[in-house]
């Protein structure tokens, strides 16, 4: 299936695409692991369904350094080794900021107590604007029906350039 609207092809979707990014630069820019960015970004966008961005954080973070073998547990984390106490909790909040409609609570008193046990304030700011941002990317590129597959490595920050 083509996609049903080129994002990058409408005047006011780039304009808004370019001012989406930039607030994607404040989170890139924290002290927020870029790897940590990276994971986070992938399992909201398996969650979510999101071809277009599950392949841009994949490739992102293997052009980063990121192993094929975290890459391919990130869907199962809770039952793998290859993460840090601190990522799992970032993995926890990024599953329960995503899928806010499946828990009455949304994210837990249990994963906020984790995360702030790992994470400094600068970096749980980060952590939650990347949850909320990486979700509205979820939903336009989804929306839009933007396959994933053709992506390569910083092409989203080119393409704004």
């Amino acid at each position: 299936m083509d996609a049903r609207f080129n994002l990058f092809d409408n005047e006011i979707s780039v304009k808004f695409t370019k001012r989406f990014a930039n607030a994607g630069l404040v989170i890139q820019q924290s002290p927020l692991a870029k790897s940590t960015q990276e994971l986070v970004s992938l399992r909201a966008s398996q969650i979510n369904g999101c071809g277009w961005c599950i392949d841009m954080h994949t490739k992102e973070a293997e052009a980063a350094g990121e192993s094929a073998v975290r890459l391919h547990l990130v869907a199962a984390w809770r039952e793998s080794t290859v993460f840090t106490e601190a990522e799992r909790a970032a993995l926890a909040l990024a599953e329960e900021g995503t899928r806010l409609a499946d828990a009455h609570e949304g994210v837990s008193d249990e994963t906020w107590a984790e995360v702030r046990k790992h994470y400094d304030d600068d970096e749980i700011a980060a952590l939650v604007s990347l949850v909320a941002l990486i979700n509205a990317a979820n939903r336009l590129a989804v929306i839009a029906h933007q396959r994933g597959g053709s992506y390569e490595p910083g092409m989203f920050t080119a393409t704004l350039a």
